[in-house]
């Protein structure tokens, strides 16, 4: 993948990351984010490489050497380079990177002096191992900067632990962009020179650093600092240091961002987690209660309206089940305000909501190292606090079926009224003909066969319209069943929609961002 492309990767990890990473990796990732893109843009023809060493080794009589001149003082004294100076080979046109770099004190060789070093950027820089604490932290802000770095190492001392603990070995990712030298070779017999030369490579293999550069030099002798000369002609050469540098970092801030960013995976099954959450809202909203006075109050409307007239008041005298929850009753244009009479979830069906969420969020972390569980659990309860009030109006404001009554309602209660009309006229005629019997006037009533019409009317109206009640029953409760089904489903596509906009949602795009900063940490690395 191209460095473009990796840093742009690196962007992108930054922004996603807030919040979601630690602060101090947030901020190495923006301190990179800004050194390499920086570093970029700056003087492309230059290549930067810093001398770094510990007191006596001998690190500033090498500058001289390459440069040709006693710029860098000398001595034995602690310390004896105590500010970071520059010499730019070639053009003078590094001032640019150089006030980037904070260096003041800059020389000038023009590029007859050494053209195979046109181009190069050599920096020495304060020792390493100084009392002064100002000159270690220039130290590490430089290392943190130039293109590639040279360790000057001195027989006595190249084994010492700060130099490996606190350099060497946290410097491993970048064993592209640096060389060590054992220098004041002239000191040793060619015997110890190989022993140490040998021990060395024992020690930067331990410290992942196997197979950079080892060059053996002195200051004093002719042609000692040749290696070095030669290593620095062909960084330049090379153009590739101020690239690998930065490919180098992105390295480094990759393979420290993957175990908090493990490789994409795919979307976690929450199928199960969800039917466990979508029962609990459904029982905190009420939809079990709600559902029963659906079927109980269609039964109680539909034997009101079918049933045998002089009883069915005693029907309507009995409240509605549904009027008493506070639902049914309400516009649609009045779902924002509409509240209904259910009683508060009780403290079992919180706790099967909270538990129902918890699950859900596990279930989408499983796998996961910190803090991503406790992310995907914020995210999942972030709205949890408007799930009450939403899952009532979500109920209130369900059609339930319940405001049109079936047609065959109507018909059945008018064929109800006309038996009653039968039973009232034929209990009339009959009591008139009563009257008139009273009164010794003989009237013949009509007859159908043996019986009197009256007596048909009255007692077919009374028989049948009780008969019709009897045989409408199982219907109206047919009917009572099928609208607890129909509300049983519409309720819970509200109470489903609840969970998805309120939990569901929010889980989701902390999921995403999971899945686009995994994605973003994998095209980081190389």
């Amino acid at each position: 993948m191209s460095l473009a492309a990796r840093l742009e990767a690196l962007t992108s990890v930054a922004e996603l990351g807030v919040h979601r990473l630690p602060d101090e990796v947030l901020a190495e990732l923006r301190g990179l984010d800004e050194r390499a893109g920086t570093r970029l843009r700056l003087s492309g023809e230059y290549t930067v490489v810093a001398l770094a060493g510990a007191t006596g080794s001998g690190k500033s009589s090498l500058f001289n050497a390459i440069v040709g001149e006693q710029l860098a003082t000398v001595g034995i004294r602690r310390p004896t380079t105590s500010a970071s100076q520059a010499v730019v080979f070639g053009p003078s046109g590094a001032a640019g990177l150089l006030d980037w770099l904070e260096i003041g004190n800059r020389q000038y060789r023009d590029a007859s002096y050494a053209p195979e070093l046109s181009g190069l950027v050599l920096l020495d820089l304060p020792d390493h191992d100084s009392t002064e604490l100002s000159h270690r932290a220039e130290v590490d802000r430089l290392i943190r900067l130039v293109d590639a770095f040279v360790w000057v190492l001195d027989p006595q001392k190249y084994a010492d632990a700060v130099l490996h603990d606190s350099y060497l070995r946290p410097l491993s990712a970048h064993r592209e962009v640096m060389a060590v030298v054992l220098n004041q070779s002239d000191r040793l017999a060619a015997a110890d020179l190989d022993a140490c030369a040998r021990d060395l490579h024992r020690l930067l293999a331990a410290d992942g650093l196997a197979g950079v550069p080892l060059l053996t030099t002195s200051a004093v002798t002719a042609d000692g600092a040749a290696p070095l000369h030669d290593f620095l002609a062909s960084t330049v050469a090379d153009h590739r240091a101020r690239t690998a540098r930065v490919s180098a970092d992105l390295d480094r801030i990759a393979a420290r961002l993957e175990p908090l960013i493990p490789k994409r995976r795919s979307e976690p099954a929450l199928r199960d987690a969800e039917r466990r959450l979508r029962g609990a809202l459904a029982a905190a909203a009420g939809v079990p209660t709600v559902v029963a006075a659906v079927g109980r109050a269609y039964d109680r409307r539909g034997r009101a309206a079918v049933g045998w007239p002089p009883l069915s008041w005693l029907s309507k005298i009995r409240p509605d089940p549904l009027r008493r929850l506070g639902i049914g009753h309400s516009r649609e244009q009045d779902e924002v305000l509409r509240r209904t009479s259910l009683p508060s979830a009780s403290a079992a069906s919180r706790a099967a909501v909270d538990s129902a969420v918890r699950s859900l969020a596990d279930t989408a972390s499983a796998g996961l190292p910190a803090p991503w569980p406790r992310k995907m659990l914020e995210a999942a309860k972030s709205r949890s606090g408007a799930v009450p009030d939403a899952l009532d109006r979500a109920v209130g404001g369900t059609d339930l079926g319940m405001n049109r009554a079936p047609r065959w309602w109507t018909l059945v209660g008018a064929v109800q009224w006309v038996l009653l009309a039968a039973a009232i006229v034929g209990g009339a005629a009959l009591g008139v003909i009563a009257a008139l019997a009273y009164l010794q006037i003989d009237v013949e009533a009509p007859s159908l066969g043996p019986f009197a019409w009256p007596t048909v009317l009255l007692v077919g109206g009374l028989a049948l319209g009780l008969l019709l009640v009897v045989l409408i029953r199982p219907v109206v409760a047919v009917g009572a069943a099928r609208r607890r089904r129909r509300a049983a489903s519409e309720l819970g596509r509200r109470v489903d929609a609840v969970g998805q906009d309120l939990v569901l949602a929010p889980l989701r795009a902390e999921l995403a961002a999971y899945e686009q900063l995994s994605t973003a940490v994998q095209r980081l690395s190389r």
